[in-house]
This record gives C-alpha cells, sequence and structure tokens, in this order.
C-alpha cells in the first residue's frame, strides 16, 4: 500500500456571483458586489487541498471535451493532481450565487453523465493500493462503490447537507468507514444521527458548524470538539472540503482524532482567504 488518496466525484467550472443578500422569490433587480469564474466541484476541491499538504492525489472525474473541461484539467494538473478524466459528455458548470457569510444558490447549468456504465478500470485500479478511498455524491462514484468496499480499505464520504431521507446518500453512508456532513438540514441535534451512523458500522463521523468549529463521534461513541480557526473571510467555497481534507491527511500520518480535527480547522481557514477553492489556484487561475 502507498501513502496516495484515490477521490472520485465532482469537478466543474463555475461563475461565482458574490452579492449582498440571497435574492428573493419576486421579480427584481441587484447589483453584483463582483464576480469570477473558478474551478469548482467537492472531489476537486479535497484534491487541491491534499496536494497542497503533500499528500500523493488521485482525481476521477467526469468532464467533456468542452472549454470548461480544458479549463478544468489545466488547473488540477497545473496544482500537482493526478487527474482520471472519465468521459461525462459535457463538463460540469454552475452559476452560484453567493453572500460573505457562505449564503449560497447553486444553479446547475450542465451536468455529465458517464458514457460509459462500466466503472473506469484505471480508477479501480488505483483504489488497490489506496491508504485511502474517497466517494463523494456523484454517479460516477456510486457505480465504484462495490469495487471499493472489495479492496478492503478504508472509505471516507462527505454527505454534505444530507437531511436523513435521501436514497441516493444511503449506498454512501452504509460503504463508509468516515462520514463528513453539515448540520443544514439533519434537524435539530446531529449527534442522533451521527451515532446510528457509528451503531451501522461506521468508525468516524464528523458534522461541520461552520463558524462554530465541528464535532465528531469515534468507533467507542466518544464526542469531540473542534473550534474554527479565527480568519477574516474572504469566501466560503471549499472550506468544508479542506476540512475533511486536513483531517484525512492528519490521519493518514497517525495523528489521534483531537489532533486531526484540529489540522482540518487549519486548512479550512486557509481556504477562505482566497476565491478559490484553494489558495494553490491563486498562482493558476489569478
Amino acid at each position: 500500500m502507498t501513502d496516495h488518496v484515490l477521490i472520485a466525484g465532482p469537478a466543474s467550472w463555475n461563475r461565482i456571483v458574490e452579492l449582498d443578500r440571497l435574492p428573493e422569490p419576486v421579480p427584481h433587480m441587484q447589483f453584483a458586489l463582483g464576480d469570477w469564474e473558478t474551478v469548482g466541484g467537492t472531489s476537486a476541491g479535497k484534491a487541491l487541498s491534499l496536494a497542497a499538504l503533500g499528500r500523493p492525489v488521485t482525481l476521477h472525474a467526469l468532464l467533456g471535451g468542452d472549454v470548461e473541461g480544458e479549463r478544468v484539467r489545466d488547473a488540477l494538473t497545473s496544482s500537482g493532481i493526478d487527474l482520471l478524466a472519465g468521459d461525462g459528455g459535457v463538463t460540469e458548470r454552475h452559476l452560484n450565487l453567493m453572500t460573505r457569510d457562505g449564503g449560497r444558490v447553486s444553479l446547475y447549468l450542465a451536468t455529465p453523465q458517464p458514457q460509459d456504465d462500466t466503472p473506469s478500470p484505471v480508477a479501480i485500479a488505483a483504489m488497490s493500493d489506496a491508504a485511502a478511498i474517497v466517494l463523494d455524491l456523484a454517479p460516477v462514484s456510486l457505480g465504484l462503490l462495490p469495487a471499493a468496499r472489495a479492496t478492503g480499505r478504508p472509505i471516507w464520504t462527505d454527505i454534505h447537507d444530507y437531511d436523513g431521507q435521501a436514497d441516493f446518500h444511503r449506498p454512501f453512508i452504509e460503504a463508509a468507514d468516515a462520514i463528513f456532513m453539515n448540520a443544514d438540514r439533519i434537524g435539530g441535534d446531529p449527534f442522533a444521527f451521527m451515532e446510528g451512523c457509528i451503531r451501522a458500522g461506521a468508525s468516524l463521523v464528523v458534522c461541520t458548524l461552520g463558524a462554530d468549529g465541528a464535532v465528531a463521534v469515534d468507533e467507542r461513541m466518544t464526542r469531540h470538539r473542534v473550534a474554527a480557526e479565527p480568519v477574516e473571510v474572504l469566501d466560503t467555497n471549499g472550506a468544508g472540503d479542506a476540512f475533511m481534507a486536513g483531517v484525512l491527511d492528519a490521519t493518514l500520518s497517525g495523528a489521534e482524532l483531537p489532533d486531526a480535527l484540529r489540522a482540518g480547522a487549519r486548512h479550512a481557514a486557509s481556504v477562505l482567504t482566497t476565491r478559490h477553492l484553494h489558495p494553490s489556484l491563486d498562482a493558476v487561475l489569478g
């Protein structure tokens, strides 16, 4: 086994429009505070963070043969990521309406779909000796779940704002050793859901709480808390992905959970100071 991580899931090309408030559902006019284009996608964010931490990382994502796909390819490979691009027909594109305090409306302009029902044999080979496998919510990752479980390697997943009901998330939750999420839609105290995941077989569940840091439950049902690192926030995109990447990298390096959570908080703070998913893209995209 090597020390590399295999990640499968979304990478996209996004236009970000910064607003002082999210639009109300009535006809009106607003002035943007700014706008820019950048790489998006939760899996791209994790890969960028791991690469910046010095962790060898392979990213399997669906891209198209379009201009946006070339931009994503160039940005990710220039950042030191080993990219396994599958044919998605088109490259995922979003228009994200954002506020500086983290409010977001994401409009999906294009969504890739696997052009081949057979999971990538190259991605399966990369999983076979990975230190960890990260499977994010996407059809390309869903198809890799059986092969990932067969490797016996630890599987990490990010279920984001799971509401406790959506069917698409369940195979990821059932397969994962480590589950990351936020508390936006789970309702009430997240610990009930988190502890249920541990009883079902997960060894770690982490719930991020934005400016309030994060909470975690380990395989012994011990609860942990970590504070957010103080930082002047420029943009919140990618903070959750950076947090998970920081925890994963520290865990693979042998850190105990409290230290790994602090490493995640530090790395999350580092991406709040850039308009991109990670400061490493500042030199690539400007």
